[in-house]
């Protein structure tokens, strides 16, 4: 049977790869069209300004990488102990399989099944857990941020005056409490699935209990983590921005990223597919910064798209690639479990 095991381990090991290999190259070098984007940035590449500051945003991708393999490993220690280096190949590996998977789902199972000894579905869930907090930073923040855009950039419309506005902002400001209600109470999900399934269901009732390990001054550590590292790729961001010539004000710069990061949440996509849309979404939010200045021009966009790109393969494709090493490390199938 342990052969059998490794067999299928291997087999599914050999077709993540396949296919995550095949949507980057699909999306950098196809879609992308690579030799075009390198034309594009040759005089930035020649400047010396440009290349400290690509440098410096590859180290904080580091940096944002490392502070989620922290918050991974404070998380998923409540079941099984795992080394700091064990976490960053854990993450790293979610990311080589969120490649190619809808909404990034792909990274949830990437991590569980580099446990040894812990469930899988419960390594799953604390996963889950963590991607919620970084979601809800980026609900947070995004929902916040559409307060200030609307009656910056649109003070002309109809629903930014008076009581519609105060309106729109207290349904805002409701959800945003309730989420965060939500997520420091997550312990109601155990409460849940016992009304919910049945007795028959045992195994799987037990694995919501992982809902019911932390404390909320655990959770705010958490928190802590996704903000920080909501910061640092924000940062990452407006940097390349104002390398490619792109200069708007910080504090507007991460106005409009959080408007982006927020759209993007919402929007279904599969991660390689999602970069294209990514720079149509950043090219609208800046136009309301940049047209009544001046007319948005054709390098204006150019630049807005290229800081798009290369945060993407920053953040997401270097690390992707990264990932891959370490897919045959994953463990699907177990001598204990099925």
């Amino acid at each position: 049977m342990t052969k059998l095991y490794k067999r299928y381990n291997l087999l599914i090991q050999l077709i993540i790869l396949i296919v995550s290999y095949f949507f980057i190259i699909n999306q950098v070098f196809w879609k992308q069209d690579l030799p075009a984007l390198v034309k594009a940035l040759e005089t930035d590449l020649s400047s010396p300004d440009f290349l400290r500051t690509l440098v410096f945003v590859v180290l904080l991708m580091a940096v944002n990488w490392m502070l989620e393999a922290m918050k991974w490993q404070k998380l998923i220690s409540k079941i099984e102990k795992v080394s700091l280096l064990q976490s960053v190949v854990a993450v790293l590996t979610g990311v080589t399989i969120s490649s190619f998977t809808p909404n990034r789902v792909g990274e949830y199972f990437g991590r569980a099944f580099i446990l040894k000894k812990a469930s899988h579905i419960e390594g799953i869930l604390i996963t889950i857990l963590g991607s919620m907090s970084q979601l809800l930073i980026t609900f947070l923040t995004g929902s916040l941020a559409f307060l200030i855009f609307l009656p910056v950039f649109m003070p002309g419309a109809e629903f930014v005056r008076g009581y519609l506005y105060y309106s729109f902002m207290a349904v805002v400001v409701f959800f945003d409490v309730l989420l965060l209600g939500l997520f420091f109470n997550l312990s109601f999900l155990s409460t849940w699935k016992e009304r919910i399934l049945q007795n028959n269901l045992n195994r799987i009732r037990r694995f919501f209990r992982v809902f019911t390990l932390y404390s909320n001054a655990e959770l705010w550590v958490v928190m802590a983590f996704s903000f920080a590292r909501y910061i640092v790729f924000s940062t990452q961001y407006i940097l390349l921005l104002h390398a490619l010539g792109v200069n708007i004000p910080f504090h507007y710069g991460y106005l409009m990223i959080s408007l982006i990061y927020f759209v993007m949440a919402i929007i279904p996509t599969i991660t390689l597919t999602e970069l294209g849309i990514r720079g149509s979404v950043a090219i609208y939010f800046f136009s309301f910064y940049f047209s009544p200045l001046t007319a948005v021009s054709a390098e204006l966009n150019l630049g807005i798209l290229m800081a798009s790109v290369l945060i993407w393969v920053i953040n997401l494709g270097l690390p992707a690639v990264a990932g891959s090493i370490f897919l045959f490390r994953l463990q699907f199938f177990r001598n204990n479990e099925t």
